[in-house]
């Protein structure tokens, strides 16, 4: 067998072991496609009929906000699975297992490689589910394939990134406490943007922040795809964000497994 040959064997090793103990603690699966659905449940059906009486003019309302606001969801599903990650990223830490597979012969790369794989499975499979929920509620999406391919491309890219920037945060963590505090901030971002409400509608230094924030530009990326809007230069912005975060996230992730072994 090649180099290659024996790290994409090991890198295969590592999946197994992360979607092994996917199955075996499914609560924090549950977790991860739990909380958007009930985001989704709560903005459409206690505040979907007031904020929705803002969008589409004299046809808004709660279903109106329905198709307003399930790119937000989509992108809060995204950033809820990073705290997942990088707790089982600190979990390998901080109980040493990473430290052991160190004095054996598999590729280095292969840990790294196991848990951005199976997270982002974990992520795509909410994606489908709420995705799924919606379409029961009532969302009726404009696209067709070619849209719906894209749609999917787009998630993916951001899903990879996320996860990337997630398992930077989990090395870096000091122990697994704050690893499920640090990714936080990313499930806060689809509220400071366009993901519930329109950046007009925000006051001026918030509406700025939100308006040029990354999760911004993949929200309105995937509503023009999936409901027919303008999506303007969007989607090159998000194509942007995503590849430096994406190499970010690699770049300190990387670092840190090889920095300190003992620690």
């Amino acid at each position: 067998m090649t180099t290659l040959s024996y790290a994409a064997h090991d890198s295969a090793t590592m999946l197994r072991r992360n979607l092994k103990r996917m199955v075996r603690y499914p609560s924090l699966t549950m977790f991860v496609i739990g909380g958007p659905l009930v985001f989704l449940l709560l903005f459409v059906f206690v505040f979907g009929g007031t904020l929705g009486a803002g969008l589409g003019g004299t046809s808004g309302g709660r279903a109106e906000y329905l198709r307003y606001v399930v790119p937000g969801i989509l992108m809060m599903t995204v950033a809820g699975t990073a705290q997942g990650t990088a707790i089982s990223i600190a979990m390998d830490m901080t109980e040493g297992i990473v430290a052991r597979f160190r004095t054996m012969a598999i590729s280095r790369a292969a840990v790294l490689t196991g848990h951005v794989v199976g997270a982002m499975l974990q992520t795509l499979l909410a994606i489908v589910v709420v995705i799924g929920v919606a379409l029961l509620l009532g969302f009726r999406p404009s696209a067709g394939p070619v849209e719906w391919v894209a749609a999917f491309g787009v998630l993916t890219m951001i899903t990879l990134a996320v996860t990337w920037l997630a398992v930077g945060l989990g090395m870096a963590a000091k122990s697994v406490e704050s690893a499920s505090n640090s990714p936080s901030i990313l499930l806060l971002l689809p509220f400071f943007g366009s993901g519930f409400v329109p950046t007009d509608s925000l006051p001026v230094g918030l509406r700025w922040f939100a308006e040029y924030q990354p999760f911004t530009a993949v929200i309105e990326t995937l509503r023009g795809l999936l409901t027919g809007g303008p999506i303007g230069n969007n989607a090159i912005i998000a194509a942007a964000w995503c590849l430096a975060i994406t190499v970010l996230g690699y770049l300190w992730a990387l670092r840190s497994y090889n920095r300190d072994p003992a620690r």
